[in-house]
């Protein structure tokens, strides 16, 4: 087993302490958002073997079989299939979906034979693979995920009071489900823009006034003032995870992380088309291509014990095969000295609190 040597990216949106803490290393000053585990170009994981660091791509591409095993380099290719994060968040990511398999292979073929750059900032597709992810949260953590209801989403416009709103809000009733959404994020997406801003910042003021559900939106406001993307969250299904939780997101599905911080466990893809709550480019008519306009409760998973051999190793059970993530409880396992932290976790599940005391004691 080799110890990996981790790159920390320092994107805007970071936080400058939830990492820090939880490694036990001193924060920089800089926002600390992601750190990245895995063989992903962007930011490759290094190994030592002895001769000094070595990126982990190159080793695996050295000897594909040898390192990820035949059945892994036949299913996926001689790529590690997975990419594993710690995301702190301090402010909201960007609104996104991440398209599927074929989508993500059309798209790259697409914008290849346009000859668009892969590192242009209109950009869609950085390669051909899907993106699908789980986020598993190590404290509270918030986020949007999937779309509401259209008559829950058309109650929460008509609640703010804002006369530029209620086109939408009808829209929403008046229409099949399915169409209504496509009809009114669509609308949204192509406002105009000083009409949209002007909307933005109303519906931020009356967020502000009401509080409650509505704080929220006054909160996207002041980061992205104007974005359609504050109007478009409306649309979405708020979630806040426990400590344990997860949410897996699989293609299509609109969804921001807004606060916290989560281990994210993903397929080894870059590709994100984005609906809002960012500077960086959407692609509307691509996007609505990508988005599944299907309503729903976001399933919320929670760990289950694996089958086996009793180790303590407990299974979040997602439906594709490029990673599974699991954890394992061992102090519950092990008693003796370790009982303590057994009966701390059994009163404050997931809570990061319980490995502070581990260092702090030992």
């Amino acid at each position: 087993m080799d110890r990996l040597h981790n790159t920390v990216r320092t994107y805007a949106w970071g936080s400058a302490t939830a990492i820090p803490e939880l490694l036990g290393t001193e924060p920089t000053g800089e926002p600390q958002a992601e750190l990245w585990m895995g063989a992903h170009p962007g930011a490759p994981s290094r190994v030592d073997r002895g001769a000094g660091p070595v990126s982990l791509a190159d080793v695996i591409a050295a000897d594909p079989d040898g390192e990820l095993g035949a059945d892994a380099v036949a299913a996926f290719g001689p790529k590690l299939p997975f990419l594993l994060k710690l995301l702190a968040a301090e402010i909201p990511l960007s609104l996104q979906v991440h398209p599927d398999l074929a989508q993500a292979r059309t798209g790259f073929a697409a914008e290849e034979e346009r000859d668009v750059p892969v590192d242009a900032p209109h950009r869609n597709y950085k390669d051909t693979n899907h993106k699908p992810e789980l986020i598993c949260a190590l404290t509270p953590f918030d986020g949007l995920c999937g779309f509401r209801p259209a008559a829950e989403a058309a109650g929460l416009l008509d609640g703010l009071g804002v006369g530029s709103l209620k086109p939408y809000a009808d829209a929403l009733r008046a229409h099949p489900e399915t169409g209504a959404l496509r009809e009114v994020l669509t609308a949204v997406l192509t406002a105009e823009p000083v009409a949209m801003a002007r909307t933005v910042a109303e519906a931020a003021d009356a967020a502000a006034r009401l509080g409650g559900e509505y704080a929220v939106y006054a909160e996207l406001a002041r980061h992205f003032p104007g974005d359609p993307g504050v109007i478009a969250a409306m649309l979405l299904n708020r979630v806040r995870l426990a400590p344990g939780e997860a949410l897996f997101l699989g293609a299509g599905v609109p969804h921001a992380y807004l606060r916290g911080l989560g281990v994210e466990i993903m397929a080894n893809s870059d590709n994100v088309l984005r609906c809002g709550l960012t500077p960086k480019h959407v692609d509307v008519p691509e996007l609505l291509r990508v988005v599944r306009f299907e309503a729903g409760e976001p399933g919320v998973l929670r760990p289950a014990a694996a089958p086996g051999d009793g180790t303590g190793e407990e299974v979040y059970a997602t439906p594709i095969d490029e990673f599974r993530l699991s954890r394992h409880v061992l102090a519950a396992r092990l008693g003796g000295e370790y009982a303590v932290y057994a009966e701390l976790a059994r009163h404050f599940p997931g809570d990061p609190g319980v490995i502070a005391a581990m260092r702090s004691l030992s």
